[in-house]
């Protein structure tokens, strides 16, 4: 699902960024570039959205047992 229309981010975009380790609102910021010109900001808005996103999935256990 697109999370963000101006930069046509998805969701599956922002886990793999939390599966990369990119979890905190500001990470996620400059990695997509939701403060550059030519956004609208309003995925700025629910950045804590995305972040959860990315943590549900940089918390989840691999199948080795280990987390990520």
């Amino acid at each position: 699902m697109y999370l963000c229309l101006c930069k046509g981010i998805t969701d599956s975009d922002i886990r793999e960024a939390g599966q990369a380790g990119i979890v905190m609102p500001c990470q996620l910021k400059a990695k997509f570039g939701l403060k550059d010109p030519g956004c609208c900001g309003r995925c700025s808005k629910n950045i804590d959205e995305f972040a959860q996103i990315a943590m549900s999935v940089h918390q989840t256990p691999s199948s080795n047992g280990v987390r990520s």
